[in-house]
């Protein structure tokens, strides 16, 4: 029997959550979760390793690179075929920002809004 998933830890919710290629009527839609999201934002834009990443979103390293495979290729897959990308899902609570609850930056917690794991 599988073990249960983690919550994994986002630092926001994005502030857009889709893209629709231009010049294209009904274009298929690749979705991308929001923890895949947080994963590209701190490997990708922030520069973090892939320890630091899973650090700051309290999961494993290879959960991490598992995560970050399927949100590149999500990506890929959006920017190659033209296709719609929509971010929305998976399974994250948004961090309260401080060092009980999340990782002590100024993260943007929304109270019980944000997640579908519980604040």
């Amino acid at each position: 029997m599988a073990r249960p998933s983690r919550c994994h830890r986002v630092c926001a919710e994005p502030s857009c959550w889709g893209f629709i290629p231009r010049g294209k009527k009904n274009p298929s839609e690749a979705v991308l979760t929001v923890d895949e999201y947080e994963v590209i934002r701190l490997v990708d834009y922030e520069k973090r390793t892939h320890e630091q990443c899973a650090a700051q979103m309290g999961i494993s390293r290879t959960t991490v690179t598992e995560i970050y495979e399927n949100a590149r290729f999500k990506l890929s897959d959006s920017l190659i075929n033209a296709k719609a990308l929509s971010i929305s899902g998976g399974h994250y609570r948004v961090c309260r920002g401080n060092r009980k609850y999340g990782c002590g930056r100024r993260c943007r917690w929304m109270g019980e809004k944000g997640g579908n794991c519980g604040a």
